[in-house]
């Protein structure tokens, strides 16, 4: 058997023979090549098969404690949620009594300040309105950080409002121990501050304070809040009250027929202390009405329409 080997260049040629055991050899290899690569592809396949049916049960675990693991941390994520949504529940209804708080207060201050209810209604929200434009999407914030703004807003909220009742009761205050008004509620100015004829003697004398006359057991009422520091007979009075007002002033309600508070109560603006009487040094059912100012009397018609500035 002859092999010619032709080569590139110049078309140059070999040949080679081979011999009876050589051309044996070449055949044997050319015949086992196909069945030694069938062998081997047969022992892989089942080696590969081998190591797939050990691997299995290995993944599978594996795969069973991931699943495992994030079960865990679904639960703790449901736990964790649940402990929120509970604070924020808490944090708003801590939120809405303070809400209410102010709208007790709001409706408290319309009231001592006799503002227009209609204008401001605590119970109302406020409306809101007003043309619409197009811009970016709106991004929702965080809920925390919204509770937190709207707590710091209802704490400012509350501060001001203190301070505004603060204000306003100590106006209240004011104005209820102001010395001003008429000491009867029915009646008539019957005799002036100053120098008069006595009604008993018809000498000259001086007069420390204004009569109103009216009716017997008409109402008398305190001109101010104060404190009781008289109640009982007094010598040419008859039956008196006086009250201290504070800031150096108290008044004097004489020749009362009853007298319906005792020394140590606490008198407000326009309550009844007495009822209208003759009683004393009198002629008639009238009031004797005197004002002190730092121990001194002073003309009651100066107090009988002034206003507090």
């Amino acid at each position: 058997m002859n092999i010619i080997i032709v080569g590139e260049r110049h078309g140059e040629s070999r040949n080679y023979r081979l011999s009876t055991p050589a051309k044996t050899l070449l055949f044997g290899c050319l015949v086992a090549l196909p069945f030694a690569m069938g062998m081997t592809g047969f022992w892989l396949s089942e080696w590969l098969a081998d190591e797939d049916f050990s691997l299995e049960p290995v993944a599978t675990e594996a795969w069973e404690n991931d699943l495992h693991l994030q079960k865990q941390e679904i639960a703790r994520i449901r736990e964790q949620t649940d402990q929120e949504l509970q604070a924020l529940t808490v944090k708003l209804a801590e939120l809405q009594s303070r809400l209410m708080r102010l709208d007790a207060l709001g409706e408290r201050l319309v009231d001592v300040t006799d503002l227009e209810s209609e204008e401001f209604d605590f119970s109302m929200a406020p409306a809101l309105g007003g043309p619409s434009t197009m811009g970016e999407a709106y991004q929702a914030p965080e809920i925390n950080s919204v509770l937190n703004e709207l707590s710091e807003r209802i704490i400012q909220r509350e501060q001001q409002l203190e301070v505004l009742d603060d204000l306003i009761a100590a106006r209240k205050l004011d104005e209820d121990t102001f010395v001003t008004g008429r000491p009867i509620k029915k009646g008539w100015l019957s005799s002036r501050y100053g120098r008069r004829a006595d009604p008993f003697t018809g000498q000259l004398a001086w007069h420390a304070g204004v009569d109103f006359a009216g009716k017997m057991g008409s109402d008398i009422v305190a001109v101010a809040s104060g404190v009781v520091t008289w109640s009982g007979d007094r010598y040419g009075y008859g039956n008196m009250v006086e009250i201290n007002h504070g800031n150096g002033y108290k008044t004097r309600y004489a020749h009362c027929k009853e007298l319906l508070v005792k020394v140590g109560d606490i008198v407000r603006k326009g309550d009844v202390v007495a009822a209208m009487g003759s009683s004393g040094r009198s002629t008639g059912p009238h009031v004797h009405f005197e004002v002190y100012k730092n121990g001194r009397t002073v003309d009651p018609a100066a107090y009988l329409h002034r206003t507090l500035r």
